[in-house]
């Protein structure tokens, strides 16, 4: 239905900073998965005050992509079985579309996996975030239609998370099968410059796999990674700190692998 509504757009009136609108929500939450979901929850590559992790959970959950503790679950699992058979989201084992979004639309998915992030289980209020997981989105979405109407609504949340989840999902599927390899991993995982910028830093997946406890996933200075850079903002303010960074001998350069 979120996708109907992106298409919609059509038949309503269109003003110049619509588009605007949709690429600003789409940054601005593609931020919070890639360094909330992703790299604070799933992998603790920094460390953050309760308050600010609270705001990193909703802020992201609004990308529609279920809850903090599923997500990090889900995430931290693929990472210990990647491209193995146990891994939910193979595009090599289980076919691209099936990576790229049928798995997260299976309802034999639909459970959290508690005792794979017991760190942050221990949280009530991201408890109360994961089990009612609608409830952020549904509220930019509410908010966006009181405020501006349904081309508001129609371009800022529709088109919007339209955008996100596709750019989201782009690194379990296409970060797999396109891009050029730097480390020997044992998955699949590639390195692409066009996706680190669609997902701001996200598509230097095999740096990211072969270590994934770095908040930088783009390892060298030529390696944009847009997520790493506010973080690093961040922490000058004292908002995040103990940001991780891969060991010096990772940084050498190697020969790329086709």
């Amino acid at each position: 239905m979120v996708h109907v509504g992106a298409l919609a757009t059509v038949f309503f009136k269109f003003r110049w900073w619509y588009p605007l609108l949709a690429l600003g929500l789409y940054a601005a939450r593609m931020f919070f998965v890639t360094a909330g979901y992703h790299r604070y929850f799933s992998h603790r590559t920094f460390k953050t005050s309760r308050a600010f992790q609270l705001l990193l959970a909703v802020s992201a959950m609004t990308s529609m992509q279920k809850g903090v503790l599923w997500w990090a679950a889900h995430h931290r699992h693929h990472h210990r079985f990647s491209d193995l058979e146990e891994d939910i989201h193979s595009p090599s084992l289980k076919g691209f579309w099936w990576a790229h979004l049928g798995w997260i639309l299976c309802k034999r998915y639909n459970s959290t996996r508690a005792e794979l992030v017991p760190d942050l289980a221990r949280y009530p209020e991201l408890r109360w975030l994961n089990r009612y997981h609608v409830v952020p989105g549904l509220t930019l979405a509410a908010t966006l239609l009181l405020a501006g109407g349904m081309s508001v609504f129609l371009w800022g949340f529709c088109v919007s998370t339209v955008l996100l989840w596709h750019g989201t999902f782009t690194i379990n599927s296409l970060c797999h099968v396109f891009g050029r390899r730097r480390y020997p991993t044992t998955d699949t995982s590639k390195n692409s410059m066009i996706l680190s910028l669609v997902t701001m830093g996200e598509g230097w997946h095999n740096n990211h796999h072969h270590y994934m406890s770095s908040v930088r996933q783009g390892f060298f200075w030529w390696e944009i990674d847009l997520t790493y850079y506010l973080l690093k903002i961040l922490s000058w303010v004292h908002v995040v700190w103990d940001l991780k960074a891969p060991p010096r001998a990772l940084l050498q350069p190697v020969p790329v692998q086709s």
